[in-house]
């Protein structure tokens, strides 16, 4: 064969590639696997890409909703990984705690390179929460009850130790020099479970996120005494919370939100909800949805995603030693 046939075979080659890659059908069964009890940050993705993509008629009919809780995502990732590893039709919800959880080893044998990170869609922050009647009315006031004996009061997280929600009160507890060991949690099952805990009365106090808390501030059954973020958030509805930083500690915690494949789906149906989360994500009508559930601009795919993911396991993994959470 000539140089110049050889040329064209190669090219034509890679255009087939390329058709094959763009040639995936829509899934038949979509399902967006929520990893915790319903009413969380998990459920809030799920139901925002559940709207959002039949809304942009990238899918002709909504994905389902299921949810598998338990281990704060691992149950979930444990699930797609060894048993549904190329089911092209199933994502499933993560946010930063996942990753923070990965750092950790949380997810038992399986790690950070055993998914295939597929969109980041928004962003949230961290925040302290407590009921609307409660004694503690500025973070100050929680810290000076924490310093007082830790024990009476009763942190309501997202998991167990280490977790996310854990890592909040545990940077506050350092800020104000308290053993973040010294403090009292009962370890739940996401946002859902913990505004139910809290306002039930089984807890003082909620580390958790804003997203997952906003409908209860509305509602004026909550309050939250600090948000992790940089500056007070430019939304109606919250530029009156404070943030953690102008109260004296630097904190700030954004809650990253997303989703991921199992690890053998194929390159084509890979490349099928890239392009639809992509054509999702410069949406003006997406970014109207997001901003509706309280989330903020977060927009990340493909390549780029898997890079910004295995920094940020990188990154925690620095921040759980410091704690004395790993070796």
């Amino acid at each position: 064969m000539t140089s110049s046939l050889r040329k064209v075979a190669l090219a034509a080659g890679c255009m087939l590639f390329a058709g094959q890659l763009l040639a995936a059908d829509e899934p038949k069964r979509p399902e967006c696997i929520a990893p915790a009890s319903p009413g969380g940050g998990f459920d809030l993705t799920c139901k925002l890409a559940q709207s959002a993509l039949v809304n942009e008629k990238l899918l002709s009919k909504p994905m389902r909703v299921t949810y598998m809780p338990g281990g704060v995502g691992a149950v979930a990732y444990n699930a797609v990984v060894a048993q549904r590893p190329a089911d092209a039709g199933t994502l499933v919800a993560w946010s930063s705690g996942s990753l923070l959880n990965l750092a950790q080893g949380k997810f038992g044998r399986f790690d950070e390179t055993n998914v295939r990170w597929l969109a980041a869609v928004g962003t949230s922050y961290g925040a302290i929460a407590v009921k609307s009647d409660s004694p503690y009315k500025t973070l100050d006031d929680l810290v000076q009850a924490l310093k007082k004996d830790p024990s009476k009061v009763v942190i309501g997280s997202g998991g167990t130790v280490g977790s996310q929600d854990w890592m909040q009160t545990a940077l506050i507890a350092k800020a104000a020099g308290i053993n973040p060991r010294d403090l009292r949690y009962v370890a739940l099952e996401g946002g859902g479970e913990i505004a139910t805990a809290l306002l039930g009365g089984h807890i003082q106090v909620g580390s958790t996120d804003i997203s997952d808390s906003m409908p209860h501030i509305q509602s004026g059954d909550m309050r939250l005494l600090a948000v992790f973020a940089e500056k007070r958030l430019d939304e109606p509805e919250m530029k009156d919370i404070p943030t953690a930083k102008e109260q004296g500690y630097d904190i700030v915690w954004p809650v990253v939100r997303g989703f991921y494949l199992g690890p053998k789906v194929s390159d084509a149906d890979y490349a099928w909800w890239k392009d639809a989360f992509d054509k999702l994500l410069a949406s003006e009508d997406f970014a109207k949805l997001r901003d509706q559930r309280e989330l903020f601009p977060f927009a990340m795919t493909g390549q780029e995603l898997d890079t910004y993911v295995k920094k940020q396991v990188a990154d925690y993994k620095v921040l759980a030693k410091e704690f004395g959470l790993i070796q």
